[in-house]
């Protein structure tokens, strides 16, 4: 199952428990000036239990922030005050979420994206979770590629305008744009690492970021580490998760040492998120997962 599929589930049947709040790991100490946040994707955990103790498992993992995929919908206001309590009392931070229906590629549903992003910023508001992951949605047939490159542009201006300035938790609200590789979705429009730069280079505005999925990009171009070093000001959160597989650092091709120490270097002070399938004991990968990172980044035992 990937991400789109346990989305289409999660719509097809609404989740009826409350449950606390999303989580990922502590931020690291400050190394060579900056810090990140570390974070789990929840849909790729422990997908069998109920939200409250999925989150209590990502806590014994030793994960503070968790990112979303839409498991709000449809709770009803007494669900959302239980997840926050839970959130406080494992002391998880609900730091990005995605989930909205409409992307940014297609103009004619570009009144739909906008209504999504309204009505999804009251949740995040809620949930303290400051962060939207944003997708252009699949190709259109009747539109040249330009036109959809276009689209996107003008989309994400459109939703820059809703979030100009606002802050959610003290933090800035930001729409991150993501891609999708074309063997995940033959007919998905933004495949191209370097494309959906372009486009958020284009909007130029600081609250549109990139969203570095490396399992995508790596399955369909490539030339990670130099992507990071030319693009590091756009990159507003990475997502990590092996090649082939999408399962956890170390079980496929990535380096994700020479990565994460390249990071370092670059003083990288945004969010890296784990988005993978454990191969074995969630907890026990999750747990290898962060320990890797840390030794892979200097100063971070200081």
């Amino acid at each position: 199952m990937n991400r789109r599929a346990f989305l289409q589930t999660l719509a097809a049947s609404s989740i009826a428990a409350a449950a606390p709040a999303v989580s990922s790991a502590r931020p690291l100490p400050e190394a060579s000036g900056g810090s990140f946040q570390l974070s789990v994707m929840l849909w790729t955990v422990f997908r069998d239990l109920p939200f409250e103790q999925r989150l209590e498992r990502v806590a014994s993992a030793g994960y503070r922030n968790v990112e979303l995929v839409g498991e709000y919908r449809g709770w009803s206001a007494a669900q959302l005050a239980g997840a926050n309590a839970a959130r406080r009392r494992l002391g998880i931070t609900f730091d990005a979420t995605a989930g909205l229906a409409h992307g940014v590629g297609d103009p004619a549903a570009r009144s739909a994206f906008l209504a999504d992003l309204r009505q999804a910023l009251a949740v995040m508001e809620t949930l303290s979770c400051p962060a939207m992951i944003v997708m252009s949605g699949n190709v259109v047939p009747t539109l040249s590629r330009q036109a959809q490159h276009r689209s996107c542009i003008e989309g994400l201006k459109r939703g820059a305008a809703l979030i100009e300035g606002r802050h959610i938790a003290g933090r800035p609200v930001r729409l991150l744009l993501e891609c999708i590789d074309p063997e995940e979705n033959p007919k998905y429009f933004l495949t191209s690492a370097a494309e959906a730069i372009q486009i958020v280079r284009a909007v130029n505005h600081p609250q549109v970021q990139f969203l570095y999925d490396l399992f995508h990009e790596q399955v369909a171009e490539g030339n990670l580490i130099e992507k990071l070093q030319k693009h590091i000001d756009v990159i507003g959160l990475i997502h990590v998760a092996d090649v082939p597989g999408r399962h956890e650092p170390g079980t496929g091709e990535i380096n994700y040492t020479n990565i994460y120490r390249k990071l370092f270097e670059l003083n990288y002070d945004r969010g890296i998120a784990m988005e993978f399938l454990p191969l074995g004991d969630p907890i026990q990968a999750l747990r290898q997962a962060k320990k890797g990172l840390e030794s892979a980044w200097p100063l971070s035992n200081a």
